[in-house]
C-alpha cells in the first residue's frame, strides 16, 4: 500500500511552488533585433534573476507572427514556454488567414507590457500641420501614404480617419516604418502611418513631424501632439504587446508569472529598453488583458468586414 501511494505521488503534477523547475523559453514571433525581441530580452533578464532559472529568448518569425504564436499553442501548458508579441497574430491574422489555430481562446494571457502608439508623420516642412489640414487636403486631392502593409494596424488607423472624416487616400505598403518615412522625407509620400517610436530619431533630427496619434492618450515623447479624437476625428486604433502562455497553464503559475512581469517593468533594464526604443509601458493584469484581447478581436473582425476582407 505504501508503495502504491508513493507511485501515485510521483505521478502527480508538481505544485505551483515548484515552478519553474527548468529553464524558460520566451518566443519572439518576429525578427531578431526587433523591438519585440528587445522587450522580450529585458523581461527575460528580470525573470532569470527572480525565478531562479535561465530564461532564453528565441525568434520564430513568419506570417506576421503566426509561426511563433502557433509554436506557443503547441507547447506544454506548464509555464516553461511563453511568447512576447503584439496582439496582431491573435486579433488580426485569424480574420485574414484561414486555419491559423489562433485567437483569444488559443492562449493564456499573462500581462500586457507596452502600448505601441500609432500615428501619422509628415515631412517637417509639410503644409499639413494637423489632422484637420490632412483631411482638408484629402478632400481636395488624393493623398499618398505608406504603412507597414495592407490590413496592418497603422493602415487601419488611416481607414478609421477616412470612415470618420472622408477624403481620398492611396495606400503604398512598405517593409517597415523606416522605409515609408524615408519616402516622406524625399517628398514622394504625403505622410506615413507608423508605430510612432519608429519615427522618434527622424523627428528629433527635424526631418519629420508627428501630427496625430491613434491612441487614447498622447505619446509621452510628443506631449504637444493631440490624439485624433482630441482633434475631432474618431479614429482610435490601439496597438499593444503582451506576454502569453499556452492555454491550460495552471492559474497558480500564471499568478507567479504575472507578478514577475509587473516587477520586471520596474527594473533598470526594462527602463533602458523603453528609452532606447521609445516604447510606452502599459502594464495590465491578465484578466484585463483577456478582456482587451477579446474586444480587439471583435473590433478587428468588424473592421475587416467593412473593408470586404476575406480570409485567404
Amino acid at each position: 500500500m505504501c508503495r502504491l501511494f508513493l507511485a501515485l505521488a510521483l505521478l502527480a503534477p508538481l505544485p505551483a511552488a515548484a515552478f519553474p523547475e527548468r529553464p524558460i523559453t520566451i518566443i519572439n514571433p518576429y525578427a531578431a533585433g526587433s523591438s519585440t525581441d528587445a522587450a522580450a530580452r529585458a523581461i527575460a533578464d528580470s525573470f532569470t534573476r527572480e525565478l531562479g532559472q535561465n530564461v532564453i529568448v528565441t525568434s520564430q518569425s513568419g506570417a506576421s507572427g503566426v509561426v511563433g504564436m502557433r509554436a506557443l499553442t503547441q507547447a506544454a501548458p506548464d509555464g516553461h514556454t511563453l511568447a512576447y508579441a503584439p496582439l496582431v497574430p491573435l486579433v488580426f491574422q485569424p480574420h485574414l488567414v484561414r486555419n491559423t489555430g489562433l485567437g483569444p481562446e488559443a492562449v493564456a494571457p499573462v500581462c500586457n507590457v507596452t502600448e505601441n502608439i500609432l500615428g501619422i508623420m509628415v515631412k517637417a516642412d509639410s503644409p499639413i500641420r494637423n489632422l484637420s489640414d490632412l483631411v482638408a487636403a484629402a478632400r481636395q486631392r488624393v493623398l499618398n501614404y505608406g504603412s507597414p502593409g495592407p490590413n496592418s494596424a497603422p493602415f487601419l488607423g488611416v481607414h478609421r480617419i477616412q470612415a470618420a472624416a472622408g477624403g481620398q487616400y492611396t495606400h503604398i505598403p512598405f517593409r517597415g516604418d523606416n522605409a515609408s518615412l524615408l519616402e516622406v522625407i524625399a517628398g514622394r509620400l504625403d505622410f506615413a502611418a507608423i508605430v510612432v517610436a519608429s519615427g522618434v530619431p527622424m523627428a528629433r533630427a527635424g526631418q519629420v513631424r508627428l501630427i496625430a496619434v491613434f491612441s487614447e492618450g498622447r505619446h509621452p515623447a510628443f506631449p504637444d501632439v493631440p490624439t485624433a479624437r482630441e482633434q475631432g476625428v474618431d479614429a482610435l486604433q490601439p496597438s499593444y504587446a503582451a506576454l502569453f502562455a499556452p492555454r491550460g497553464t495552471p492559474a497558480a503559475v500564471l499568478d507567479r508569472l504575472e507578478g514577475a512581469c509587473r516587477r520586471a517593468m520596474d527594473t533598470d533594464g526594462f527602463r533602458r529598453f523603453t528609452e532606447n526604443w521609445g516604447a510606452v509601458p502599459s502594464f495590465r493584469p491578465r484578466a484585463e488583458l483577456a478582456r482587451m484581447l477579446a474586444s480587439e478581436y471583435e473590433a478587428a473582425g468588424r473592421t475587416f468586414l467593412e473593408l470586404g476582407v476575406q480570409p485567404e
